[in-house]
């Protein structure tokens, strides 16, 4: 374990620090690492009173990657993650600059008990994690006695990792583990550019505004919360699978097998998204109405991700349908939103940004519990831009969700303007003129 000691010290650049970092398709191992003597300053002080140390049993259990020496090739950190909505905006960007630049190095970093230390792997970039530095709800709470001790802690370990990798930009896409990062480049003096993708911003993004270069906005109703100078309103940024075009009927075949036949239009597929970490009441409703629905309409067919911490309960009390697909996960979500003619979701920014992208009719079910209720005001701005249903969770049982998905996919006019309304709505290239603009930033810096 990583342990914290009281004692006053500084960092010097002469001695060898061990990075934990997770490399894509690589096992376990360690490596020392003793810095090029070429960049930035030989010394740095810390002005807090710790040191921190990592148990042999820490090392072993994650890989680190050479940070190479190379002053030519431009370097990218990306800060951000706890749930799906924080890691794939950053996937997304990182792709459209690996792109532009195939030579780039590319550095990913969160916390070990996140998604993104199994996501971030699997996208073929390097991760490393940092100690997790939580707030805890209610802010007035014994748990977070600690929690200044646990920032000094992560926002120590971020500095060194900024100080070896030596990053041109930082890119921050939100989550707590994004705010020791900030304040790390900060601290180094690294620029920060900073993606908000909900219509209210995380903690996380609005602290570390004055401090960004950038700050890029799915929503112009976020502008009021940032520096409007520094402010992009792109859209948020979707991965190309889900902007590529998948036909229909494969999508559907890759689910259902021979059950969905390529030239049937009569099929309806109902996609149903709890989001990367389920959603409890969503399950719920869903378990107590989908036997009903499929007896009753025969070409229906329904997609669930009840998310991993649901799916063992669920699978123990569905009965196995030739048109049910249950599962925790899905990975091909490109294929889903093909199949699908409907999605049932929460109102994540990133559920709802791939809804406009794929033009899909949606019945939105707001999270009750996240930070700031941005859910529901994610909602509410989709039922203006979409035409998209709500139900809050107040409201959901299973009568109001077979009520409202009978409504939608029984009214194909209905269906066909809240498509229309998604695919005018929609920002298809916010990953490209977010990568654009961060090489922008970072060719504004090489010149000074």
């Amino acid at each position: 374990m990583a342990t914290v000691q009281p004692l006053s010290f500084s960092f010097s650049t002469s001695q060898p620090i061990y990075y934990p970092v997770l490399q894509p398709n690589q096992s376990a191992r360690g490596r020392w690492y003793t810095p090029a003597s070429n960049r930035s300053c030989r010394h740095f002080l810390l002005s807090c009173c710790f040191a921190i140390s990592h148990s042999d049993q820490d090392a072993s259990a994650i890989s680190s990657p050479s940070f190479d020496t190379v002053a030519s090739s431009i370097r990218f950190v990306f800060t951000g993650g706890g749930s799906g909505g924080h890691i794939y905006p950053a996937i997304a960007i990182a792709d459209e600059l690996r792109n532009l630049c195939p030579d780039a190095k590319f550095l990913f970093l969160g916390t070990s008990a996140g998604l993104e230390s199994n996501i971030v792997p699997s996208a073929g970039y390097d991760f490393t994690a940092i100690p997790a530095s939580r707030l805890s709800r209610p802010v007035p709470s014994p748990q977070n006695l600690l929690f200044p001790f646990h920032v000094i802690h992560a926002i120590a370990a971020a500095w060194q990792i900024l100080h070896r990798f030596r990053p041109d930009v930082v890119i921050g896409t939100g989550g707590y583990v994004a705010a020791p990062v900030y304040l790390a480049a900060v601290l180094s003096g690294t620029k920060i550019a900073i993606q908000e993708q909900n219509a209210f911003p995380g903690i996380a993004n609005k602290i570390a505004s004055p401090f960004a270069s950038k700050v890029f906005l799915a929503f112009n109703e976020c502008l009021k919360h940032f520096p409007n100078e520094k402010c992009s309103v792109f859209g948020n940024p979707v991965r190309l699978s889900l902007r590529s075009y998948v036909s229909k009927a494969v999508a559907r075949t890759h689910f259902f097998s021979n059950a969905v036949k390529l030239g049937e239009e009569k099929a309806q597929v109902v996609l149903v998204l709890g989001g990367s970490q389920g959603a409890n009441p969503i399950n719920v409703a869903v378990l107590n109405m989908y036997y009903d629905m499929l007896l009753k309409h025969g070409n229906r067919f329904i997609i669930w991700q009840t998310g991993k911490d649901g799916f063992d309960e669920m699978e123990s009390l569905v009965k196995n349908h030739r048109r049910l697909l249950l599962t925790p996960f899905l990975q091909a979500m490109d294929l889903a939103y093909a199949a699908a003619d409907l999605v049932v979701s929460r109102a994540g920014a990133m559920t709802c940004t791939e809804i406009l992208t794929t033009g899909k009719p949606s019945i939105l079910i707001p999270s009750p519990y996240v930070a700031e209720d941005h859910q529901t005001k994610n909602a509410l701005i989709m039922s203006v831009v979409a035409g998209s249903k709500i139900l809050t969770e107040d409201e959901l049982d299973s009568s109001s969700l077979a009520t409202t998905i009978d409504e939608v996919l029984g009214d194909e006019d209905l269906m066909e303007e809240m498509s229309d309304k998604a695919l005018k709505s929609a920002l298809p290239n916010a990953a490209i003129d977010i990568a654009q603009s961060i090489l922008s930033l970072i060719k504004v810096s090489l010149q000074k």
